[in-house]
């Protein structure tokens, strides 16, 4: 065989050795899972094969303080590592009693709706910090959403609330009962909603979880109710378990350490095609910082009792799924 003719089969074969690596689907998707925006305080929903996170929107500049948020995305994915990006989908604009501030929010579907429970600032009522939850509905995981009542379900004005009235999370039981949970500054709170999914029924009640701060979230695995939230700030995440998803609380510790250059800790955990995922934002990317998250996915496990492990939060993200 001549030189020539060695040399060309060799440069064929490469050629055909890149094409199939070319050719190959990535096996992570890296984190943090968004990289062209800053997104933050991630609400995971699975529905009909597909598991949606939405999101917060960032856009402070670097040297401002305080957090710049005026709407949410989501973003979906049947594997864990394509994901397609939605919107934004929903704003502080389509809330005629509201004027800003679009913090942490919670999507939960009920009866073929989905329900978008946010954290937003009230024009007018200002007891304490002015925060109000309002909720707005779509017949589709990705809109169009609407203002589902025309006003809030909690403000500075409702008995019981707290000084800043934000972080919502909706978990519907297996009775069918639904119940909101939100707070922050130490405080949490909880109530149950009616079957409509956007009026309270009955007195909102005091949450008593060890360490609270704020980002209270409701999931169920087996018998046992999990409440992962926020604790002291800057935050770490914490839970507690039960066997009634009112309580009482037995306090397990801590499952997400400090973030670096995020100040906030906020979670959100579902299980998809089998697995459990732990979802969260940090501040990595560059120019990121306390109001500046990008939201990232790592595995969430559990040990032969059924306690949660400490979180190992990864580079990579997860690995592909079918």
């Amino acid at each position: 065989m001549t030189l020539k003719l060695k040399n060309t089969l060799s440069m064929a074969l490469g050629l055909s050795v890149c094409a199939a690596a070319m050719a190959e689907p990535a096996q992570y998707r890296g984190n943090p899972i968004v990289t062209d925006m800053f997104t933050a305080d991630p609400s995971p929903l699975a529905h009909d094969d597909t598991l949606y996170i939405y999101t917060g929107h960032d856009i402070q500049n670097e040297t401002d303080r305080f957090f710049k948020m005026h709407d949410w995305y989501a973003f979906s994915t049947t594997n864990m590592v394509d994901y397609q990006k939605h919107g934004p989908l929903l704003s502080v604009d389509d809330f005629e009693w509201a004027q800003g501030d679009a913090f942490a929010s919670h999507v939960t579907e009920r009866d073929g709706k989905f329900y978008w429970y946010v954290s937003i600032r009230h024009k007018d009522i200002r007891v304490h910090e002015g925060f109000a939850i309002g909720v707005a509905v779509s017949d589709s995981p990705t809109g169009p959403f609407r203002d589902a009542i025309g006003g809030p379900l909690i403000t500075d004005e409702t008995p019981n609330s707290v000084v800043l009235n934000i972080d919502p999370a909706v978990y519907v039981d297996d009775d069918g009962q639904a119940y909101m949970y939100w707070g922050s500054w130490n405080a949490g709170r909880w109530v149950k909603l009616k079957d409509n999914m956007v009026e309270l029924e009955g007195e909102v009640h005091t949450l008593e979880a060890h360490n609270f701060f704020e980002a209270p979230f409701i999931h169920k695995r087996g018998d046992t109710y999990y409440l992962t939230y926020a604790s002291h700030y800057p935050s770490t995440t914490e839970y507690s378990t039960s066997d009634s998803v009112t309580g009482p609380w037995t306090y397990r510790g801590v499952i997400n350490d400090l973030l670096p250059k995020s100040e906030t800790n906020h979670q959100g955990i579902v299980e998809f095609k089998g697995n459990w995922y732990f979802i969260y934002h940090n501040a990595q990317l560059p120019g990121g910082g306390v109001y500046r998250r990008s939201v990232c996915v790592d595995k969430l496990e559990y040990d032969a009792d059924g306690l949660i492990k400490k979180v190992v939060r990864t580079e990579t993200s997860v690995p592909r799924i079918e």
